[in-house]
């Protein structure tokens, strides 16, 4: 598939996959499965399944034995965004390019939205595909995902983050916010994917520490956006790390050198893609992507 047109085949997929995996109608309350809906869809860039759903490829492996894993990976990831969203966290009445959840639902609707796609996700893991010979790979798959959205990976990373706000920050301290609160859950994607494929241990390796640099290169742009982009490209708040005195790149070293910090993290990503060879060109290529991306 030329260019990146893969990539939006993929969000495609994933989006059927989600939407068949949402609760059935008239088995759960409407109000709380309405929430959920609305901050799914549309969704954003799709990134953590898309890597998820690469990573299989690129070991080998079946795509609709990844699909719920990644679907999955979505449903919380959206579920942190939920979350951070509210007046407590970060208080954005923006997100995704229309009004927060909790503007739309109220906030205690919302909390229980973002629990609700916390907990169906492991649901859908455990439950789907039910062939037994994958019993084990969606063990340690979902093992992967609990432990990155956890207190060891995104929790711990927002919780520094919110304890960072308006104190000195160091580089380690940065790296360590950073590594929690996006990079855990985007390189559990791709070890997700690798594992449901049924790739080898050092693949699996090869592909954490590609998605460790991605993740980092992610958050960097991030930051640089909310201080150059614009709320309609971003379809959510900008300056905001500035007003709240956030631990960022920019803060730390400027713009310039952040983007070279960038740069160099998608490098280092790219280099661990080496024993894959060309099998690996399109996760390169979304290396890439994500420090020229512009929302």
């Amino acid at each position: 598939m030329p260019g990146r047109e893969w990539m939006e085949s993929d969000r495609r997929m994933v989006d059927a996959a989600l939407r068949r995996f949402l609760p059935r109608p008239g088995r759960v309350p409407p109000t709380v499965r309405r929430a959920m809906i609305y901050s799914l869809f549309p969704g954003g860039k799709r990134l953590r399944p898309v890597l998820a759903i690469e990573a299989c490829r690129v070991v080998g492996g079946r795509v609709p034995e990844v699909l719920p894993a990644a679907a999955g990976l979505e449903m919380i990831h959206t579920y942190s965004l939920i979350h951070d969203d509210l007046p407590a966290l970060d208080n954005d009445d923006l997100r995704r390019g229309r009004a927060a959840s909790h503007r739309m639902f109220g906030e205690a609707m919302a909390i229980l939205a973002g629990d609700a796609l916390l907990t169906h996700a492991f649901e859908v893991m455990a439950f789907h595909p039910l062939a037994a010979r994958l019993a084990s790979r969606k063990i340690d798959a979902m093992s992967i995902l609990a432990r990155a959205a956890g207190v060891h990976g995104m929790i711990a990373g927002q919780v520094m983050d919110l304890e960072a706000e308006g104190r000195p920050f160091t580089h380690t301290r940065l790296l360590r916010i950073h590594r929690g609160k996006t990079g855990a859950l985007i390189s559990a994607a791709l070890q997700m994917g690798a594992i449901m494929g049924g790739g080898r241990p050092r693949q699996i390796q090869a592909l954490r520490i590609y998605g460790e640099g991605v993740g980092l290169a992610f958050q960097i742009i991030d930051d640089i956006l909310d201080l150059e982009g614009s709320a309609e490209g971003l379809g959510k708040s900008v300056g905001k790390d500035q007003r709240d005195q956030k631990a960022t790149f920019p803060a730390l070293l400027g713009v310039a050198a952040s983007r070279r910090r960038a740069e160099r993290a998608a490098r280092t990503a790219i280099a661990a893609l080496r024993p894959f060879g060309r099998r690996a060109d399109r996760l390169a290529d979304l290396a890439r992507y994500v420090v020229e991306r512009a929302r």
